[in-house]
């Protein structure tokens, strides 16, 4: 099972240009994927550079046969002509069948630092997929860039939805099979958790995010288990410097430690140039 996550930067590439089907034939090229997972997703937002005014959710039902497309805006928004509507979130899109998806509003705390802090709302968007080994429970997010205090929420919100999902699977619903929304769900502790989480390998929220909870399968950098004792490739700023002077690694995918024996690649590209960031590959034995 290949599994790519993006951070398209709504698609536009370091030459301007805004180009949905270009990613999507790089992510095509780079692997036949089953799950792909992008942040920076975009719907009217015409003074984006390289003009994002687009429905690329519905561009991406377009170039995608055969996948479903699951979109979660963590801004939803008028736009300043007071008559449309702005979103702009995270998407999954697998051709795997899906049991269930949740749409999870990550925390959003006021930022006292003097002046103000640029910042945006978060989301995680979370779909559990069917797949040979038994339900997984995909989640991509897209953390804060701005302010360090609403990232560390943030990422503590991820790991009490992942300890949830894991006391869902460890002590269910009662069983329910009158067809109405109570019905029985899978639930899982097998967990791929990918996204732009705009931290580094040495912070706090990398390592509170691998911290073991009790009655939770614990989360494990992929990257660690396919390179060991090796550096993280940059996904960041590698060809684009405007946000800082050096390359950093901030894209991860995140398993569950019963998947992490499974894990048999992790790859980035280091060269495209389609959108600001890497893409990252992770292949699971299935």
């Amino acid at each position: 099972m290949k599994i790519l996550t993006w951070n398209v930067q709504w698609f536009c590439g370091l030459d301007g240009v805004v180009d949905v089907a270009r990613v999507v034939a790089h992510a095509r090229a780079m692997a036949d994927f089953d799950v792909l997972c992008l942040q920076e997703v975009a719907i009217n937002y015409p003074r984006l550079d390289g003009d994002a005014s687009q429905d690329q959710p519905q561009q991406l039902r377009e170039l995608l046969p055969g996948f479903e497309i699951f979109f979660g805006a963590a801004v939803d928004e008028l736009a300043p002509d007071g008559k449309s509507r702005q979103r702009f979130g995270n998407l999954i899109a697998t051709r795997l069948p899906v049991a269930q998806v949740h749409h999870y509003t990550l925390p959003y705390p006021a930022d006292a630092t003097p002046g103000g802090v640029r910042s945006m709302p978060r989301i995680c968007v979370s779909a559990t997929v069917l797949t040979t080994i038994g339900p997984v429970r995909f989640m991509t997010t897209h953390l804060e860039f701005y302010s360090p205090a609403m990232r560390m929420a943030q990422a503590r919100e991820l790991l009490r939805l992942h300890a949830q999902g894991c006391a869902l699977a460890a002590h269910p619903p009662l069983l329910d099979d009158t067809g109405s929304p109570f019905q029985s769900k899978p639930h899982t502790a097998h967990c791929i958790l990918t996204g732009d989480f705009n931290f580094e390998p040495d912070s706090d929220e990398y390592a509170l995010l691998q911290t073991p909870q009790v009655g939770a399968s614990r989360l494990v950098d992929a990257w660690t288990l396919a390179h060991a004792g090796t550096p993280h490739a940059p996904t960041f700023r590698l060809h684009d410097r405007r946000y800082g002077p050096e390359p950093i690694s901030c894209d991860f995918l995140f398993v569950s430690d019963g998947l992490a024996p499974r894990v048999r690649r992790v790859d980035v590209d280091l060269v495209t140039r389609v959108s600001d960031h890497q893409p990252v590959l992770l292949e699971i034995a299935t």
